[in-house]
């Protein structure tokens, strides 16, 4: 069974990944459609996709629009990451809000990201592999974001390395939020 570590600006949830581990190593189960629903979390997930990242690469902040919004079970399968949130809901108590969380695959834990957010990492470690489960197809032209550096978060790095996508990204003032 999963269970809730913590909840985070209301409807982000922290989850401790059932695991078990001796000699050989360590097992992890990542999904198990009763507990997601029995914990209310969209769990239809349609794609599943991971990333290897290199220390100091900061990506994000991302999102998918409306109709094609998703919810998002992000973890580090391999490394460090610093994971941060943001709340794009335009009109809660939680938007423009962040919160940021480590997901090391040393402690099996995933993030659970329902629609209306944005999602960025930080590496960590040397490498990072992080897995991404979400409940809706890539739909490119609604791929957005926002501008990393615009979200009041202090990133704990001095020259993070950005792709030329996400230095484009608008800034959270200048975003015209669909949620």
């Amino acid at each position: 069974m999963f269970e809730v570590e913590d909840i985070l600006l209301g409807d982000i949830c922290l989850l401790k990944l059932p695991n078990s581990s001796d000699h050989r190593g360590n097992f992890v189960k990542m999904m198990h459609t009763p507990s997601f629903a029995s914990l209310g979390l969209k769990h239809d997930f349609t794609e599943q996709f991971f990333s290897l990242s290199y220390k100091n690469v900061l990506c994000g902040m991302h999102c998918q629009l409306p109709p094609y919004e998703h919810a998002k079970l992000v973890t580090c399968i391999a490394g460090e990451i610093l994971d941060v949130v943001l709340d794009l809901r335009h009109g809660t108590k939680g938007y423009g809000r962040h919160v940021a969380v480590t997901l090391s695959a040393s402690q099996p834990r995933a993030l659970y990201i329902p629609p209306g957010f944005a999602h960025g990492f930080l590496t960590r470690s040397i490498e990072a592999l992080t897995l991404y489960s979400v409940t809706s197809v890539h739909h490119p032209l609604s791929d957005s974001g926002v501008h990393w550096e615009s979200i009041g978060f202090e990133w704990p790095v001095k020259s993070p390395i950005v792709s030329e996508r996400d230095q484009t990204l608008p800034a959270l003032a200048d975003f015209v939020s669909p949620f």
